[in-house]
Order: C-alpha cells, then sequence, then structure tokens
C-alpha cells in the first residue's frame, strides 16, 4: 500500500528553484569575467594537462569579447545569490529545518556507507530519512561554499575597500583563486546532484516540485500525512 507523505516544505523548494538559475547564471556571467584574464591550468612548470579554458570553449559558447556585460550581469545577480540565500538559512533556523540538514557524528561514515551503495560497492539500503549523511554534508557545504564565494567576490571586486579581507584571504591573487575554486566546486555539485535526482526517479523529484512523495505504508515517514490531508484516527471503531 502506497501513501503521501510530505517532504520539503513549500519555501525550501521556492528558495531550491530561485537557486539553480540564479546560480547557473551566475556561473555564466562569471566565465565572462574570467575569459579575460584565464590564467589557471592544471599542470607543472611548463607543462599544462588542461588550461581553463581552451579557445574553443569560449567561442561555442560566443564568451569572446563580452567582459563588461559579464561584470554587469554577474553583479546583479549576486544581489539575487545573496537574498535568496540569506532567506534561505533564516528560513532554515526558524523553522528547525537545520536540524534535518545539519550534519552529526554519525553523518561522515554514513555518507561513506550511501557512496560505496550508490557505486555499487556495497549491497545494504542507505538508512531510510529526510536527508542521509551524504546529503546533509553536500547541503551544509554549498551554504558554506555560497559564504566563500560571496567573501571572495567582495574581495577582488573592491580590493582597496575591502582590503582587511583581503589579507585574510591570502592576497588579490589567492582570492581570485579561491573564487574559481569555489565555482568549480558548483559545476561538480550541479552534475553530481542531477545524476543523483535522475537515478532516485519521479518520485524524488516531485518531492521537490509539490512537496509529498509517495511511500510504502511500512517506510518511517508514512506516519507523516500530506499537509491539509484528514488525519487518520488511531481511535478504535466499535461495532454499531
Amino acid at each position: 500500500m502506497k501513501r503521501l507523505v510530505e517532504k520539503h516544505p513549500l519555501a525550501i523548494r521556492w528558495f531550491h528553484w530561485l537557486n539553480f538559475p540564479i546560480l547557473a547564471l551566475m556561473i555564466w556571467s562569471g566565465l565572462l569575467i574570467y575569459w579575460a584574464n584565464d590564467v589557471y591550468r592544471i599542470g607543472w612548470g611548463p607543462t599544462t594537462l588542461f588550461k581553463f579554458f581552451p579557445d574553443g570553449f569560449y567561442k561555442a559558447l560566443g564568451m569572446p569579447q563580452k567582459l563588461a556585460q559579464g561584470m554587469n550581469w554577474h553583479f546583479a545577480l549576486m544581489w539575487l545569490f545573496v537574498i535568496n540565500g540569506l532567506l534561505y538559512v533564516g528560513y532554515t533556523l526558524v523553522s528547525g529545518e537545520w536540524r534535518h540538514l545539519l550534519p552529526d557524528r554519525n553523518s561522515f561514515r554514513e555518507a561513506i556507507l550511501v557512496t560505496l551503495h550508490d557505486l555499487g560497492l556495497r549491497k545494504g539500503e542507505p538508512p531510510v530519512v529526510k536527508y542521509n549523511g551524504a546529503q546533509k554534508i553536500a547541503y551544509t557545504a554549498v551554504v558554506l561554499m555560497g559564504a566563500g564565494s560571496l567573501l571572495t567576490g567582495l574581495a577582488i571586486y573592491k580590493p582597496v575597500q575591502f582590503a582587511w579581507l583581503m589579507g585574510l584571504l591570502g592576497g588579490y591573487e589567492w582570492a581570485r583563486a579561491e573564487h574559481f575554486i569555489l565555482t568549480v566546486g558548483y559545476v561538480l555539485f550541479f552534475v553530481v546532484h542531477i545524476a543523483q535526482v535522475v537515478r532516485a526517479g519521479w518520485n524524488n523529484f516531485r518531492s521537490m516540485v509539490a512537496g509529498f512523495q509517495m511511500v510504502d505504508a511500512q517506510h518511517p515517514a508514512a506516519g507523516e500525512p500530506v499537509a491539509g490531508a484528514p488525519a487518520r484516527s488511531t481511535t478504535p471503531t466499535l461495532p454499531a
């Protein structure tokens, strides 16, 4: 027997779906800025294994010669990113959702087991909870990355006004590198997150769209009816 249970509150869903396009557009506009001075690579000495990014990458996406456009978009989107992030953090604190999201002492061990299961190296099913250990760590890390992006972004945007912050981050070059690394982290998170959503299937995706998911009656969350649905009576009915 299947039942509908509530999983994600409306506010969490709004913050999630607003943040996705905002962050995607910030990455795009950031690339327009980075194009003007694309100094990062993977390699050693004169040897380069991979350059961020090849000229063909920029040309394919129509990015060259759009520095001013990129800066305008990036700084405008920054405000939306910050406001949405602050509202999200504030909501999780006030509503108590942080209790579901914040990693605990068992989260790292649980994250390893979940990862092994997802890679097909472990047969045991992950614990049936709202957020498993891997998700708690990933979602908390993204919030911290958002704070890091804001601080490093302010430092490289206004290095004179935020000289004290620049010093804490190790100087302009270090702040810029840290900002870039965080951006790469977002891209990797997107890839893994979307792959996991596809792997989990429609029921999981629906929970972030409509707020509820379908579970077995024996599921631990089956006692949590959808908001607005009539509660089941636990009082036995006597025969007439």
